[in-house]
C-alpha cells in the first residue's frame, strides 16, 4: 500500500505485479479506483458552458454516451485529462484524477453560469474498474448478455447487481476490454466482493495498472501530460473541437498551424531494462528530449517507454540512447502504442 492524493493505494496483491498484467491480458482483474473525482453539472446551459471548458466536442454526444477530453488552460497546456458523461439532456457527470481534483473544481466552478448547478460528488461515489477479456463474460453472468451487448464501448447505462444500483460504463485505462462501475460507497466492500467471487477475476493493483496503460499506449498525467505541455504535443488532436469554442483555443490554433516543437513518442528498449523517468533521450550525440514513462512490458518482454522528443527528431525508426547519469540503454522511436513484432 502507498499514499496517493490522500488516498491509501494497493501497489499489488500477493501474486505480484507481473501475474496481474497478464492475467488481465489473459481473463479480467478488479482494480479498486475509488480516488477518482466524480463533478456533476446540470441546467439549461450546463451544455455551453461545459463545451466552453473542454477541448472535446459535446453537442452531438447522445444520452448514454461519454467522451475523452483536455481541460485546458489559457495557454493550451493541459490541466487535466477526463471524460465527460451525458447523464441526460442537462445533465453531465465529469470523471477527473484525483491528483488534479480540487484544482479542478475550483477552475470549472469559476467558469459556469450562476444558473449551471454544480455538484462534487466524489466522496459519495465508489469506483471499480473490471477488466479484461473475460470482463464481458463475467457481467453477463450478472446482468445478462443482452444488457452487457447493447452496452457498447463508451456507453454507459444503469444496472442492477445484487440489488445494487450501479452505473456500468464500457470504458478502462488498460487497453483490454471492461467496464467501469460507479456506485454508492456504502456498497463498495460487497461489490468488490461478489465481483472476487466470480470466476476468473483476481484483484491487480496500481503496478499492473500502470504497465498495463504504457503497454496501451495510454498517457499517466503528471507525468507523460501536465500543466507544460498540450494536447497536440501529446499526438491527441482527435480530442480537440477546433469548430468550437472553449479555453485554449487560440493557442493551440497557433500551435497547430506553426506545428509543436515536441512530440509524445514510443520507446522501445533493446532488451529488459528500462529507463526511468527524466532519463534524456540522446540522439545523434545531443538530448534530443526527455523519457516521461518507463517500465518493463511483460507481455512484450522487453523494457518500454513514452517521452516528448523534438519535432524534427521524432521519426519512427529512430535509434536512441536512453540516458540517466552513467546509465545508457539503447532504444527505438515507435509509434505509440509501442509493438514488437512477433509479439501481441
Amino acid at each position: 500500500m502507498v499514499p496517493f492524493a490522500g488516498w491509501e493505494m494497493p501497489v499489488h496483491y500477493p501474486a505480484g505485479i507481473i501475474a496481474e498484467h497478464l492475467h488481465t491480458r489473459a481473463q479480467a482483474s478488479l482494480f479498486d479506483v475509488c480516488h477518482m473525482g466524480e463533478f456533476f453539472l446540470s441546467g439549461p446551459g450546463a451544455l455551453s458552458d461545459l463545451s466552453r471548458l473542454v477541448t472535446c466536442r459535446l453537442d452531438d454526444l447522445a444520452l448514454g454516451r461519454c467522451r475523452y477530453g483536455f481541460l485546458t488552460r489559457e495557454n493550451g497546456t493541459i490541466m487535466d485529462d477526463l471524460i465527460v458523461f451525458r447523464l441526460a439532456e442537462h445533465e453531465f457527470m465529469v470523471v477527473v484524477n484525483a491528483a488534479t481534483r480540487a484544482r479542478d473544481a475550483e477552475w470549472i466552478q469559476a467558469h459556469l453560469l450562476p444558473a449551471t448547478a454544480w455538484r462534487d460528488g466524489s466522496d459519495g461515489l465508489a469506483k471499480i474498474d473490471l477488466q479484461g477479456p473475460a470482463a464481458p463474460a463475467v457481467m453477463a453472468r450478472l446482468i445478462g448478455a443482452e444488457t452487457v451487448e447493447a452496452t457498447r464501448r463508451f456507453s454507459f447505462r444503469e444496472v442492477v447487481i445484487d440489488e445494487m444500483k450501479v452505473q456500468l460504463s464500457a470504458t478502462g485505462y488498460t487497453g483490454e476490454p471492461g467496464y467501469e462501475l460507479f456506485h454508492p460507497v456504502e456498497e463498495a466492500v460487497k461489490l468488490w466482493d461478489l465481483l472476487l467471487r466470480m470466476e476468473p477475476v483476481r484483484p491487480a493493483g496500481l503496478g499492473a495498472r500502470d504497465t498495463l496503460r504504457l503497454e496501451s499506449g495510454l498517457p499517466l498525467y503528471g507525468h507523460d501530460l501536465n500543466d507544460e505541455t498540450t494536447p497536440l504535443e501529446a499526438n491527441f488532436a482527435r480530442f480537440v473541437d477546433f469548430n468550437k469554442d472553449f479555453i485554449g483555443r487560440e493557442a493551440l490554433q497557433r500551435q497547430e498551424r506553426e506545428g509543436p516543437r515536441r512530440l509524445l513518442t514510443g520507446l522501445l528498449c533493446e532488451g529488459r531494462r528500462s529507463a526511468r523517468e527524466g532519463f534524456e533521450i540522446i540522439a545523434a550525440g545531443r538530448p534530443v528530449g526527455a523519457v516521461t514513462s518507463a517500465g518493463f512490458a511483460p507481455s512484450l518482454k522487453r523494457a518500454i517507454g513514452m517521452g516528448y522528443v523534438e519535432t524534427e527528431w521524432a521519426k519512427i525508426g529512430q535509434a536512441v540512447v536512453l540516458r540517466g547519469g552513467a546509465v545508457e540503454i539503447p532504444a527505438t522511436l515507435e509509434k505509440l502504442p509501442v509493438k514488437v513484432k512477433g509479439e501481441r
